[in-house]
């Protein structure tokens, strides 16, 4: 920080205990941690402010060079630009006119295309896929009393699973 070791601290630190006293030393602890913390927030609001100004600073020099580059591309453009210039006589010929309407209406007009027509038989014939048989799950006393439809034999009935006994613990049982 400002080169100070932990000795120089303590040294500071017995002194201020001996001048302010213990009852007085925690209160101006806490105002000189104030006062560094306004110190602070004051210098980082400065610096702030200064960058802030070099931004903009920055910001007008670099809106100037574009001004400037944009202002040599439009004169270097103006300076280039040479418009085509139309004839003295503007207005056609009208024997030339004449003779090119006559040549447009002499060319006969395209035939229409016949329409096209889809044949809904051609639709209709074409076999739907077959929708796949859902499986269903039932339970294991129903599966086993239900005769399958696909086979004639009845189904063998499964013995039912027997239960191990859990044996209570001495919270379990009885609510006594």
């Amino acid at each position: 920080m400002f080169d100070i070791a932990w000795s120089e601290f303590m040294l500071v630190g017995a002194i201020a205990l001996v001048v302010i006293g213990p009852k007085d030393l925690p209160k101006a602890m806490r105002t000189v941690g104030q006062a560094i913390g306004k110190i602070r927030r004051m210098a980082s609001e400065f610096q702030g402010q200064f960058n802030e100004a070099m931004r903009e600073a920055e910001l007008h020099d670099l809106k100037k060079q574009v001004e400037d580059v944009g202002g040599t591309v439009s004169s270097a453009m103006n300076s280039d630009f040479k418009p085509i210039e139309m004839p003295a006589s503007t207005g056609l010929d009208d024997a030339a006119l004449k003779e090119a309407e006559a040549k447009l209406s002499a060319i006969p007009a395209p035939e229409p295309l016949p329409p096209v027509e889809i044949a809904p038989a051609e639709v209709a014939a074409a076999p739907a896929p077959e929708p796949k048989p859902k499986r269903v799950r039932k339970p294991a006393a129903e599966a086993a009393s239900a005769e399958p439809a696909t086979s004639p034999e009845p189904a063998p009935e499964k013995a039912p699973r027997k239960r191990k006994a859990v044996a209570a613990g001495p919270d379990e049982g009885s609510a006594a």
